[in-house]
């Protein structure tokens, strides 16, 4: 192999002089770089093509996971021309049916794409997993609210007789409530199981059940109680959604029901959170148990020159002139009078809660507005009389006046003088005279014999027992006033 000739070196320069380099001296040669093996060629194209297919693989699956919930979401949206259902179900479920496909692709892309010893693969497979329990969660989760939203569209409440509908509607929020509530306790704990160590920690919350349990009983008393009283009260019926309620003095509308409290909007839009023990353990009003018409009053304090029966007519007009009164009952009774005064109640009925607070309000100023204008004489005042004021003469015996009827045509009572009225005098009435007896007679058999009357007339318990039912007829009380 011939060497080539060595020729002088080049000269270099320090520091601003120049040294000539010495004749005869050997000087450096650069090295040849060798050329790369094909196998190291192979090993480094391996290399680039494992950690560039795990990156292929995890896009072209999110691609093709993006494009297949694409395609369900068009299929139910053409389906949802014909059927309302699955209009609601791509609403609802669209997202987490998307997050499901999402998660589960990357998951097996990568159990495709990479080998099972490499050091990352466990904890990027770990949280895949847990990302697909929630998504799946999610999606079931939603599932439960579109049943729930095809069960209550078989059920308006939108119809003047609303009550089975609000009761089925309030069974179903109760339900679907429970069902989302057990979904996020089996996801936690699915989630909660994919650890080891809380694995071991939930076998030995298990070995030690019996005294944690006891622990636990006695420091979530109170919200177990508020959850049983929450089931108690969608499925006994006590209140329903939407029913108008008296509860701690406020009254409002049942909004919501849930497992542990009751939210009441009270007519002024404010929002009464009460806890479901409190419908349970407290007395309180709903005043659509059975019916949303009710009775509502007006008092008032006029004088003892007070027209009644013009006072009765003007009400009869003012009840006519308003669609808030539904004709069912309106009639006008002194209530009291006692001390200067006497205390005039107008009773008047309405379909609902709200219309019946405006018809009172109407009544009330039209029977004031009339007082002033046509019987200034009956306003309410205080008489002052002296010892030597000229005797009073005796005031002459009354004479009968003639029956007036009331604004429904009948007399203006309110138990009595009316096909309805003797209705509503027998629904307060009590038990009839038969059911009084047969009660008697059961006292006396359980009592013995020795305790059988031995003077009383065969009658006589029927007779007691008729004077019993027509004297609650004769005495039932009004309503109070709402």
């Amino acid at each position: 192999m011939p060497v080539p000739a060595r020729g002088p070196p080049p000269a270099r320069a320090y520091r601003g002089r120049v040294t000539h380099p010495v004749p005869g001296a050997p000087t450096a040669v650069a090295a040849p770089t060798p050329s790369p093996s094909e196998s190291a060629v192979a090993a480094v194209a391996r290399d680039v093509g494992g950690a560039l297919l795990p990156v292929v693989a995890v896009v072209v699956a999110v691609v093709a996971a993006y494009l297949a919930a694409a395609a369900v979401a068009a299929l139910v949206r053409r389906v949802a021309h014909r059927a309302p259902v699955a209009a609601d179900l791509s609403r609802r479920s669209r997202r987490p049916l998307r997050a499901t496909l999402l998660v589960a692709a990357v998951w097996l892309a990568l159990r495709v794409s990479t080998d099972a010893a490499s050091p990352w693969r466990p904890p990027v497979e770990h949280v895949l997993l847990v990302a697909l329990i929630v998504a799946l969660t999610w999606l079931v989760g939603s599932l439960a609210f579109v049943l729930e939203d095809v069960a209550l569209q078989r059920y308006r409440v939108d119809v003047r007789d609303n009550r089975h509908a609000r009761r089925v509607r309030t069974q179903v929020q109760v339900l679907r409530r429970i069902t989302v509530a057990v979904l996020v306790l089996v996801g936690v704990a699915a989630v909660l199981l994919t650890f080891p160590g809380a694995r071991a920690f939930g076998a030995s919350i298990f070995a030690s059940a019996g005294l944690l349990s006891i622990v636990a009983g006695l420091a979530a008393q109170s919200s177990l109680a508020n959850v049983f009283a929450g089931l108690q009260l969608a499925f006994t019926d006590a209140i329903r959604v939407d029913d108008v309620v008296i509860a701690d003095g406020e009254w409002g509308r049942i909004e919501e029901i849930t497992l542990t409290y009751v939210v009441v909007h009270v007519w002024d839009d404010r929002r009464l959170i009460l806890p479901s023990t409190y419908f349970t353990t407290t007395p309180f009003e709903n005043w659509t148990r059975r019916s949303a018409e009710l009775l509502g009053t007006v008092e008032i304090d006029v004088d003892w020159r007070v027209p009644v029966e013009a006072m009765r007519a003007e009400l009869a007009r003012l009840l006519s002139v308003t669609d808030l009164w539904d004709g069912r009952v309106g009639i006008l009774q002194v209530t009291d009078a006692v001390g200067g005064l006497v205390r005039v109640r107008a009773l008047a009925s309405a379909s609902d809660a709200p219309t019946l607070f405006d018809l009172r309000c109407h009544v009330r100023e039209g029977l004031v507005a009339w007082l002033q204008r046509e019987a200034p004489g009956a306003l309410p005042r205080t008489r002052l009389e002296s010892d030597d004021a000229a005797p009073v003469a005796p005031a002459p015996h009354p004479v009968p006046a003639a029956r007036v009827a009331g604004p429904d045509g009948g007399d203006a009572r309110l138990f009595t003088g009316s096909v309805e009225a003797v209705a509503r005098s027998q629904a307060f009435a009590g038990p009839g005279p038969d059911v009084l007896a047969e009660r008697a007679r059961g006292d006396d058999a359980s009592d013995g014999p020795a305790d059988e009357p031995s003077d009383a007339a065969p009658g006589a318990v029927s007779d007691a027992a008729s004077a019993v039912g027509a004297d609650a007829g004769r005495a039932g009380a009004a309503p109070r006033e709402r």
